[in-house]
């Protein structure tokens, strides 16, 4: 099994880079975690207090489970991966079953921030896109897909989104393998990734 983790900032470009990946590569061997599914259940805080949890920091994340379901995977069983809501700032109810495969790609921000993740990975990739270019994707994401106003979201970002970045995951570029810069838009370096993971694993594959 290879394990491939790809780190970045808020809006870098991570998932149009795992996207790209997928296309080039069977489907039925590559399985995706999302670094987001394994934030912290805050069922227990008041929907107030939730909603200004600061989630670019380690501390949000459980890493311990992350680490137990990637040594799961690599002892050849499967997981149940948890399902975040950004909306509720709580776990659901329901999991989603991820089987052992040939590549697991685990994307998110944090992932190189914690050691003992950072040691299961076989390649390290660190996508980086200017700080004006993740702003922007992040106005628009977090406006469709979370529900929050554009005061919120700028709020947010110079609260917590840029000070983390600057602290934690800026930082954690220097434990990467391969940096893509301009996110998915760098086909060169998408091209190198894809050709390092076929070479391990899929030899041949056109």
């Amino acid at each position: 099994m290879l394990i491939v983790g790809i780190a970045g900032g808020t809006g870098s470009g991570k998932t149009t880079v795992v996207r790209k990946v997928i296309e080039r590569l069977p489907k039925e061997q590559i399985a995706v975690i999302s670094q987001d599914s394994y934030y912290r259940d805050n069922s227990h805080l008041p929907l107030e207090e939730r909603q200004e949890i600061n989630f670019d920091h380690p501390s949000s994340l459980e890493f311990e489970l992350l680490i137990k379901h990637l040594k799961m995977l690599k002892a050849g069983k499967s997981i149940q991966e948890p399902i975040y809501s950004y909306l509720t700032c709580t776990r659901h109810a329901e999991t989603n079953l991820v089987k052992p495969c040939d590549v697991v790609i685990i994307e998110g921000i944090l992932i190189f921030t914690n050691e003992d993740l950072r040691n299961l990975f076989d390649i390290k990739v660190f996508v980086h896109a200017d700080a004006d270019d993740r702003l922007e994707r992040v106005i628009k994401r977090d406006i469709i897909e979370r529900g929050r106003s554009v005061d919120k979201v700028l709020e947010r970002y110079q609260r917590s989104v840029k000070p983390m970045h600057l602290q934690f995951i800026e930082p954690s570029m220097r434990y990467a393998d391969l940096i893509i810069p301009q996110g998915g838009h760098n086909l060169v370096a998408i091209d190198i990734l894809c050709s390092i993971i076929e070479k391990n694993f899929f030899t041949g594959l056109k």
